[in-house]
């Protein structure tokens, strides 16, 4: 009993850090995808200084994905209830990493109008990839 606790004490963490990080990877590359696609001109506005505005904004509401409090809270309330469902942490995953975003611009007018689709799609891809990676790790042992 000693063991196994502490056996989980060191593998969620770990397991964690390993998920942030394909989280982290999948949402650094498809938003690099973005970003490509989008100085290749295949989006309207892709030549003009307004779309190299929206660009960057795009950018920065990407990297600012890369918190981890709302995976955190996914995690601990996965391991306390002793949730083992794939479907639990791929979705969980995908919704704290969408939540990002929307806590980001907490407060503004329009905030989830305002947002283009691509970050949606990043976001929550990059979510279900993190989700996925620590269920395989730790959850389907909670």
């Amino acid at each position: 009993m000693v063991w196994r606790t502490l056996g989980r004490v060191l593998l969620i963490p770990i397991a964690l850090v390993i998920a942030t990080l394909v989280g982290g990877l999948v949402l650094f590359t498809l938003g690099l995808e973005r970003i490509t696609q989008a100085t290749q001109g295949r989006w309207q506005d892709g030549d003009t200084i307004s779309g190299l505005f929206d660009l960057i904004l795009q950018g920065q509401i990407l990297i600012s994905g890369l918190t981890v409090v709302p995976a955190l809270a996914v995690v601990i309330i996965g391991e306390v209830a002793r949730i083992r469902s794939m479907l639990y942490y791929v979705l969980g995953g995908g919704l704290a990493v969408v939540a990002v975003p929307l806590l980001a611009r907490f407060g503004e007018t329009g905030a989830i109008s305002g947002l283009p689709t691509a970050v949606w799609q990043v976001s929550a891809t990059a979510g279900f990839a993190g989700g996925w990676v620590y269920w395989l790790l730790a959850g389907r042992n909670a």
